[in-house]
């Protein structure tokens, strides 16, 4: 395996299920110190990310009252959908230390597709959604073609993308033009929520199926005399996901309607999408070859080709993903906004969710992240812009402390790296 050979996708795989449990701990609190040397030493993975979480949480909460009401977190949710679905694709781009800066407006094209062929075909909306898709996946190809076959750095091809898409978006439209996405089903990703029964059984499945692996795996590991985390851990693991997701589902099966009249209640259907493609995207990260292979030529491209690995193929293929996860991301946009218009996507969509994977904690320099980076990244950068709509300030105050975070978030990184190098790590 590449791995051995490159230092920095050693360092990668050490938080992934490829490590192998490089080192095993007695007991949970050796377990404790080793992790605690792992972050002073620079590895600190999501643990900033998650700790600015809480304390955005703390300070909304306090600033302003309806920031913790069911209510208001519903609508978190769905509006940190389409950014992580988004930095979800980037992760796997920038796991290899390139870039894609037409994600955003891809996803735009991808979502116009969809609601031209549903309103101007009469496509059902799932032959529509499967249209948008393949429209991202052929411009992720085009572009993983030009940036691996052409050798153009992924920073021009894809910025040139970013200008050419706009242009296919106002021709599909028309400027100052737009489509109205009024399908229940798309419409219902965003503003239709689970049956509460549905959602606990579904929560309680997510529990039960996230203990029976951990366990399971342990005792794997166990019975094969290979090295292992502590039970103590295992279990901390399980309890800390049961807790998150438990908590969730009863905080969004209350009735959170405004009007006495009416209940609202239930998970928002884009939260199990969000879940399921978390889910999927972290199976094929940790638990492929595919996985071993992209990490390994984020580590060292060079090491990888030696070691027979197809790096143009790896190459292609993120951006390929990418461009696929910007379309999905495109059309939870259009569900949430009813419409496509000839700014769909642009703006500011893909520095957000860039800006998501990298305060997730994803190393802008490759070989390190996961598609959960992208998750805890999104639900910051959404809460910055809840909270503080909430407290009615300017729009200037949410790019100041947007970009402030982003930019600390990459202070961090850059020093974490260093100080792994110095201690061996990478």
């Amino acid at each position: 395996m590449t791995t051995t050979n490159s230092p920095t996708a050693k360092a990668e795989l050490d938080d992934t299920a490829f490590a192998a449990d490089s080192h095993s701990d007695a007991t949970f609190a050796d377990a404790a110190r080793g992790y605690l040397r792992r972050v002073r030493g620079g590895d600190m993975g999501s643990l900033p990310a998650i700790l600015g979480l809480v304390v955005l949480f703390v300070v909304f909460g306090l600033a302003n009252d309806r920031f913790l009401s069911a209510l208001n977190l519903a609508n978190l949710v769905t509006q940190a959908g389409s950014i992580c679905v988004l930095a979800m694709g980037l992760v796997f781009v920038l796991l290899l230390g390139d870039i894609d800066l037409s994600a955003g407006v891809a996803g735009g094209v991808s979502a116009c597709v969809m609601a031209l062929t549903m309103t101007g075909q009469g496509w059902p909306w799932w032959a529509g959604v499967l249209g948008g898709v393949l429209c991202g996946a052929f411009i992720g190809l085009l572009i993983g073609l030009l940036r691996a076959k052409l050798g153009i750095p992924s920073f021009v091809v894809t910025l040139a993308f970013f200008l050419g898409l706009q242009g296919v978006t106002l021709k599909l439209i028309g400027e100052g033009g737009s489509v109205r996405v009024d399908d229940p089903a798309i419409r219902g990703i965003t503003i239709a929520n689970l049956p509460v029964a549905v959602g606990w059984a579904c929560a309680l499945l997510i529990v039960v199926a996230f203990a029976g692996f951990e366990l399971l795996k342990h005792r794997n590991k166990v019975a094969a005399g290979l090295h292992h985390a502590p039970l103590g851990v295992v279990i901390a693991r399980i309890v800390g996901v049961a807790a998150v997701t438990l908590g969730v589902t009863f905080l969004l099966s209350l009735n959170r309607s405004v009007n006495p009249r009416v209940e609202i209640r239930g998970i928002p259907y884009v939260l199990p999408l969000v879940v399921v493609l978390l889910i999927g995207l972290t199976f094929v990260l940790t638990r492929t070859r595919y996985g071993r292979h992209l990490y390994a030529v984020g580590g060292s491209a060079e090491a990888a080709r030696r070691a027979g690995i197809n790096v143009d193929r790896i190459r292609i293929s993120v951006f390929v993903i990418g461009s696929s996860l910007a379309a999905v991301s495109g059309i939870i946009a259009a569900s949430y906004g009813g419409k496509v218009s000839a700014s769909s996507g642009a703006g500011n969509v893909l520095l957000y969710a860039v800006g998501a994977a990298v305060i997730g904690g994803t190393s802008l320099f490759g070989g390190k992240g996961r598609a959960v980076d992208a998750v805890i990244g999104g639900v910051v950068v959404a809460t910055i812009a809840n909270g503080l709509g909430l407290l009615n300030q300017s729009s200037y105050i949410n790019f100041l402390v947007t970009g402030g975070v982003l930019l600390l978030a990459a202070s961090v990184d850059a020093i974490s790296r260093r100080r792994r190098s110095a201690t061996g790590l990478s």
